[in-house]
């Protein structure tokens, strides 16, 4: 699909990355006001020495100005059923955090049943348009091998799915067609 002005180009850039299936993360911080956090899928990994990662916080956002005062973050990758988080988080309500289940282990508010967290001091700040890039330092992380991850495509949530139990649905099938 081609484009020719800027307008198209946006509307077509927009529909082009959401073809690109990513994870679903909560990114939140500590403030003396409380807690801040906003909906991501805009993180990867930076490197393995030392530890880092970064995310793409949106300028006009309060989690923007919340990270870069307090100099650090939490990520939480979403596992499937978490819709309901991430949805929460990527509106403008005022309490995002009311009965969120969050980790007792952290200083940082990371969410319960989150299939990976990682907690991060903030590196360097980096001017991308209209978004800020923190690049952070992990200080600690964590994961699960027991949840699936929550992922995100063509403006849906979905999930991915276990070979294995695709494999014995087809075996049943192709027991059962052959009785």
């Amino acid at each position: 699909m081609g484009t020719s002005t800027a307008q198209d180009m946006c509307a077509t850039y927009r529909g082009a990355m959401a073809r690109f299936t990513t994870g679903v993360t909560i990114v939140t911080t500590s403030t003396p006001n409380g807690p801040a956090g906003m909906t991501a899928s805009a993180v990867a990994s930076v490197s393995l020495d030392p530890l880092m990662l970064l995310v793409c916080v949106g300028n006009t956002l309060a989690t923007r100005d919340a990270i870069s005062t307090s100099g650090v973050f939490a990520v939480s990758v979403l596992a499937k059923g978490q819709e309901g988080h991430a949805l929460r988080f990527a509106s403008r309500v005022d309490d995002k955090f009311a009965g969120l289940g969050l980790r007792a282990d952290h200083d940082l508010p990371v969410v319960e049943g989150a299939v990976a967290h990682f907690a991060c001091t903030v590196s360097e700040e980096i001017a991308g348009g209209d978004h800020t890039i923190f690049i952070g330092e992990v200080v600690s992380c964590g994961y699960s091998e027991d949840s699936s991850p929550l992922v995100y495509f063509g403006g849906k949530f979905g999930s991915l799915c276990d070979p294995s139990s695709h494999a014995e649905l087809a075996y049943e099938w192709q027991l059962a067609a052959s009785m």
